[in-house]
């Protein structure tokens, strides 16, 4: 393992646009529950998983009882201000602030790598802390709005200050597509970089586990080096994972460095600082 993780530091001092996938497996070493697992929210409670897949199609057809129900329930994770991050968080903005690493794409909707320091952070499935325009998608910090009163006054749903669009959470509900700006910037980055991490993700929740895919497709032409031209991957793919996932599987990364996030990526860090003088 101590060779992969020097290996991914000199990957990641030699790299000129290295970025960062990021999924649960980071969050769930941080004390949030998940979703799937053998103690997950749904495991535990499949109808709530039912209820889920209608959240979207009811924000649709009635904004004003989708948020009621929001506001006069708890939530499915708990408080997430109690939340903190971990070191593993930590450690990717490190690497950011060190110009190593330039942009964290997650799938967790819970603002810890902003928390951690982190600050070109691509909320692929939204934000539990912040509201979005389902018109004109601008983002609003939950706290500009007194969702309470609102409720008490009975002037739910929230409108835009902008177009005056109905807002919802910007958390993306199943079967709602990705808002636009967000995965166009994300399949950006994707085509751009030439080192991607992927950390704490199972790789199989689309279209995010379509970005690796995306970044291996891409090649460089050698034909300027020799006579003979030959395609060579443009981007070194390198996953932090607990267990093989269908990247490691389907060769569409280079190696796995297998173990905890909160243990690995800080060892990453420390070696990429070492490497750089």
């Amino acid at each position: 393992m101590e060779e992969l993780i020097e290996r991914a530091a000199r990957d990641l001092v030699n790299s000129r646009y290295a970025i960062a996938l990021t999924g649960a497996g980071m969050s769930t070493e941080s004390g949030v529950p998940d979703f799937r697992g053998p103690s997950g929210i749904w495991t535990k409670d499949p109808e709530a998983e039912r209820r889920a897949y209608e959240t979207y199609y009811k924000f649709l057809e009635d904004p004003k009882e989708y948020w009621e129900e929001r506001l006069g329930g708890p939530s499915l994770l708990g408080d997430l201000t109690t939340i903190a991050p971990n070191p593993g968080h930590f450690a990717l903005a490190k690497m950011e602030e060190e110009g190593i690493l330039k942009t964290v794409i997650t799938q967790n909707i819970d603002n810890l790598h902003q928390r951690a320091g982190s600050r070109n952070v691509l909320d692929y499935h939204g934000n539990a802390f912040k509201l979005r325009c389902k018109d004109c998608t601008a983002r609003y910090d939950v706290k500009e709005y007194d969702l309470a009163r609102l409720w008490e006054k009975g002037k739910l749903p929230p409108l835009c200050r902008h177009c005056r669009g109905v807002v919802k959470s910007d958390i993306v509900h199943f079967r709602e597509p990705i808002p636009s700006d967000v995965a166009n910037q994300s399949l950006e980055e994707a085509m751009r970089c030439d080192l991607m991490l992927v950390c704490g993700t199972s790789a199989v929740v689309y279209p995010f586990a379509e970005l690796p895919r995306i970044a291996r497709q891409r090649t460089v032409d050698t034909a300027y080096r020799s006579s003979q031209a030959e395609k060579i991957p443009a981007v070194t793919i390198v996953e932090v994972n607990a267990e093989p996932t269908p990247l490691t599987e389907g060769r569409i990364s280079d190696y796995l460095i297998r173990g905890k996030t909160g243990e690995i990526l800080p060892k990453i860090a420390e070696a990429v600082e070492r490497i750089k003088g």
